[in-house]
């Protein structure tokens, strides 16, 4: 009887271990896409204002354009922390894994403050540009 319950016990972790790594792989394929579709839809943003004599200027467009870019690529990197967060808790629950997802935190967290920014165009604790009327 013992052993039946180890066997549905383990059973049942390689089911759930199963189902969490599909889930982890849909994570990371909606990340991708995030920051594919920014790309491609930044980019054609860029190139239709650039070639239309309406719109606004090439710099303007080019900022317009790099914060498009800024913005997908910080919540393609927040989806990623997501599903890395999700498999370290889940799956393979252990020091060097929370050791190496503390690392990839820090990395993903310096990547999102450049882009924050690149974006603003200011550190986070100074003000804003219309603050200062």
């Amino acid at each position: 009887m013992f052993l039946n319950l180890v066997n549905l016990q383990s059973s049942f972790s390689m089911e759930f271990k199963h189902w969490v790594e599909i889930v982890i792989i849909l994570i990371e394929a909606l990340a991708i896409i995030i920051i594919v579709t920014s790309i491609i839809s930044g980019t054609a943003q860029f190139l239709i204002q650039t070639l239309s004599k309406n719109e606004p200027s090439r710099d303007e467009s080019f900022r317009q354009y790099r914060h498009k870019l800024a913005k997908g690529l910080m919540l393609g990197l927040e989806v990623l922390i997501a599903a890395d967060i999700i498999i370290t808790v889940t799956i393979d629950l252990n020091l060097n894994n929370i050791l190496i997802l503390g690392l990839l935190v820090v990395v993903r967290t310096f990547l999102n403050w450049s882009l924050v920014l690149e974006i603003e165009e200011r550190w986070p604790w100074q003000h804003r540009k219309e603050d200062h009327h």
